[in-house]
């Protein structure tokens, strides 16, 4: 692939959905059976599984913990942090019991016909070293726990029942984060005939696009002879639009071109999403069909000009994401995957960076859906390893196979416009790594010649001088902003992405005095300040990378490392215990925006006003001490009083990165009362106000739901937010009540969230502690219709009461 040229291409979506009889998807959710501990006759039919748990898929059985210190003990000097002598580090893949062997047996039955037609078995994802049987006999095995494989085991089903065995294996120290256990996405079996559709078979670009018209390029590889293929295109309202019919083939591949007049173009601002139907027949018989949404846009990478989404010059405000979902671990949910992109959506966040690990097929549907750029990745280790047991064991067997299901299974995404290699690796360094990066970007281009691959470079030094970066297509850069200039110079690409960035470190509601800039810093609570001026050793706080993309047009974007909080690596606390989680978050464990949030949403969120101020004002036994206001806000000047009292106005200036983006009141001293902050538009003419109040004791619990109204399909889950607040109503900031759930009704009680990284407390007990004043209660359908009832108790508080309603 030439450098800096014109990616051009129409993308689908690649969830196939059976259209007809000609093919049947079968997704194996419930009733399996699960059991922990190696059983060495757990593969054959006549296994006797009666007393294992029932269970369904996706499914993670190490979340419900508890958590122990003893699960990840491990004395190691992390590389990537800088760290050169090795200590005793704890909590650092969530210190949840996550190792050891475990399997899942499930029945399932297919229909009489079955026999002769071809039968695929899918996985999208089994934590970890899979090792697949169907009745009694071992169809195959897979090594990578991200990735997606399949089977055709045509020749191992039978007529009736058929009992599925997988034995999953997780090895310690073979994680740098919490890595999961199970099967945590979903397993389908795919009846099709013969003559069909292959697995992942196709793939749709455009070669023109203009405003009156796009060419549609569709290439599909079939099995079968004699086949003809019908594909037709519609809108989003369903209206047919085009059709072309085809018989020619080259080797087994229809390559079909379609016209669309005036094609609506996929962007952030507007998902537009179309629909293909491809029909293959033999004859007049229709033998297989598939339906894909897919969307229209132009991506294009330019030095000096960087990235652009249909002809627009666009910035990556993006985030880092690791694959677990808080509470619900990595069984994958599209209902929590859906509120977190709201949450970012509203942020002005454009842009999602899987880290370090192939994404989830239901968030890259919710990312073509709702507008989100997407960076896919794929290692975070190659040959050279990071942990003893990580993925360097299996890199020269399964690297290219994993690689080519993640392209073939994904590249049909609109959402997708760049692939990621790798994150951080240590074959940065040597001859060896350069071969290595030049060879997985090749694998890249192979399979898909349409989008651009980077790596995310910490060793920035290293592949200067020996030619890593200059090979790849972007150059991604994991921090080190002093070094962004001379990369700059001496890459050949012309632009440099921050592939992850920022890794500032607070925990939601705590804020610490007095208010410096600090590197690594700790505290007798293990917590960080959420005033947003601490970092690590490694990284630095989220201005540092604003100027760079505002002031750098080289510069493409960012991704900022991480949009939530996840399960493991809680530096700067790795050393220290109870600590489990990370404080990387712009949103906290919970989902919960910190202080930092609206740091972001000011800058990134260019179509709503922000305005935030910190920190909450119940400071008994600080009155008359500093105690600095900040305001985060779009507007670049503001006033702020405290109990009516001007504390003067504050303008944003380039002085310092701090002075740009926030407005920072440092002598402020403490009294009980109201802070307010009135801000200003460009003309001096007061907009907007916003004020904090100090609350009283904690009286009442109150709720309140992200959707009140959800599908009665024994999936979908409803987050509450649980505060309390005193007698008027003011939020209680620092309360920390031991509360209790109760759920009845159309819904079950799932989980609960806190938000506290020190917290041991289990997510799926009907109990937790508040922490900042707040907790997220996560309550789940049933398959039945009609009213859901959650009851919030604590003692001495008025209970909290809310309905939701559950519907077909």
């Amino acid at each position: 692939m030439k450098k800096l040229i014109c990616f051009l291409v129409v993308i689908l979506v690649c969830t196939q959905v059976a259209l007809s009889q000609s093919r049947e998807v079968k997704v194996l959710k419930a009733n399996w059976k699960f059991q922990k501990g190696d059983f060495e006759a757990a593969h054959k039919v006549n296994f006797n599984d009666s007393k294992w748990e029932s269970v369904t898929v996706p499914h993670d059985w190490a979340i419900y913990g508890p958590f122990d210190k003893n699960v990840d003990i491990q004395k190691v000097a992390i590389v990537q942090n800088g760290e050169k002598v090795a200590t005793e580090k704890t909590g650092r893949t969530g210190a949840l019991p996550h190792i050891g062997t475990a399997w899942y047996r499930k029945t399932f039955n297919l229909p009489k016909d079955a026999k002769g037609k071809k039968i695929i078995l899918l996985f999208e994802g089994a934590m970890s070293e899979p090792q697949v049987y169907l009745n009694g006999k071992k169809v195959g095995e897979w090594a990578y726990g991200y990735s997606y494989f399949y089977f055709d085991v045509s020749q191992f089903i039978q007529e009736g029942t058929n009992t599925l065995s997988v034995k999953l294996t997780n090895k310690e120290f073979a994680s740098r984060w919490y890595p999961g256990a199970g099967l945590y996405r979903n397993v389908s079996v795919i009846i099709k005939n013969n003559e069909s559709i292959d697995q992942w078979g196709q793939f749709i670009t455009t070669p023109f696009i203009s405003e009156e018209v796009a060419k549609v390029n569709i290439k599909t590889k079939v099995s079968g002879e004699n086949t003809r293929l019908v594909t037709t295109i519609f809108d989003a309202e369903g209206k047919k639009l085009n059709s072309v019919e085809s018989t020619l083939q080259f080797g087994k591949e229809f390559d079909q071109n379609i016209k669309v007049e005036k094609p609506k173009l996929w962007s952030p601002e507007t998902p537009y999403l179309y629909k293909a139907v491809s029909q293959l027949y033999v004859g007049k018989e229709l033998k297989d069909e598939i339906s894909t949404r897919f969307g229209i846009r132009e991506i294009k990478f330019e030095a000096n000009k960087g990235f652009s989404l249909n002809g627009k010059i666009t910035k990556f405000k993006g985030v880092c994401l690791h694959h677990d979902l808080g509470p619900l671990g990595v069984a994958v949910n599209k209902a929590a995957m859906r509120r977190q992109m709201k949450i970012l959506k509203d942020m002005g966040c454009n842009a999602i960076r899987s880290s370090h690990n192939m994404p989830s097929f239901e968030q890259l549907e919710l990312a073509d859906e709702m507008g989100f750029l997407f960076l896919a990745e794929s290692f975070d280790e190659w040959a050279k390893p990071k942990v003893e047991n990580g993925y360097h064991r299996f890199f020269e067997e399964y690297a290219e196979k994993d690689i080519v299901n993640l392209v073939q299974a994904t590249r049909n995404h609109p959402s997708i416009v760049m692939w990621s290699s790798g994150n951080e690796v240590p074959d940065q360094w040597g001859e060896e790594g350069v071969k290595r990066a030049k060879w997985l970007q090749e694998i890249f281009h192979r399979e898909d010649p349409t989008r651009p691959v980077t790596v995310g470079m910490d060793q920035v030094k290293a592949t200067i001088e020996s030619g890593f970066g200059a090979l790849l297509d972007i150059p991604g850069l994991n921090y080190r902003v002093h070094l962004y200039d001379e990369a700059y110079k001496k890459f050949p690409q012309g632009f440099i992405l921050g592939s992850e960035t920022a890794s500032t470190v607070s925990s939601r509601g705590i804020y610490k005095f007095p208010v410096v800039q600090e590197k690594m810093k700790q505290y007798p609570d293990f917590q960080s300040s959420s005033y947003d001026l601490e970092a690590c050793s490694w990284s630095n706080v989220p201005d540092e990378d604003f100027v760079l993309q505002d002031d750098k047009p080289w510069v493409i974007g960012e991704f900022v490392w991480t949009g939530f909080d996840y399960l493991g690596e809680p530096t700067p606390y790795d050393e220290s215990w109870p600590s489990r989680s990370s404080y990387f978050g712009i949103n906290d464990l919970a989902g919960l925006p910190k202080d930092r949030y609206y740091l972001y949403r000011s800058r990134w969120n260019t179509k709503e006003s922000t305005l935030h101020i910190l920190p909450h004002w119940n400071w008994e036994g600080r009155e008359g001490e500093k105690t600095p206001v900040f305001v985060y806000t779009s507007y670049n000047s503001a006033e702020l009083f405290i109990n009516g009292k001007s504390m003067g106005i504050q303008t944003k200036n380039k002085n310092t990165p701090q002075n740009r983006y926030r407005l920072m009141w440092m002598d402020v001293k403490y009294e009980p009362g109201i802070v307010k902050v009135v801000a200003f538009d460009d003309n001096g003419k007061a907009v907007a106000e916003e004020e904090v109040r100090t609350a009283d004791k904690p009286y009442q619990i109150v709720l309140e739901a992200d959707r009140k109204t959800i599908t009665a399909d024994g999936e979908d889950i409803s987050f509450i937010t649980v505060s309390v607040v005193d007698k008027n109503g003011i939020i209680c900031p620092t309360a920390t009540n031991q509360l209790k759930f109760q759920v009845t009704g159309a819904g079950t009680y799932r989980a609960a969230c806190n938000g506290d990284a020190t917290s041991l407390e289990m997510f799926h007990k009907d109990t937790m502690k508040l922490f900042s004043g707040k907790l997220v209660v996560l309550v789940k359908s049933k398959i039945t219709e009609g009213d859901i009832k959650l009851e919030v108790n604590g003692a001495g508080l008025k209970s909290g009461k809310l309905t939701l309603n559950a519907t077909k």
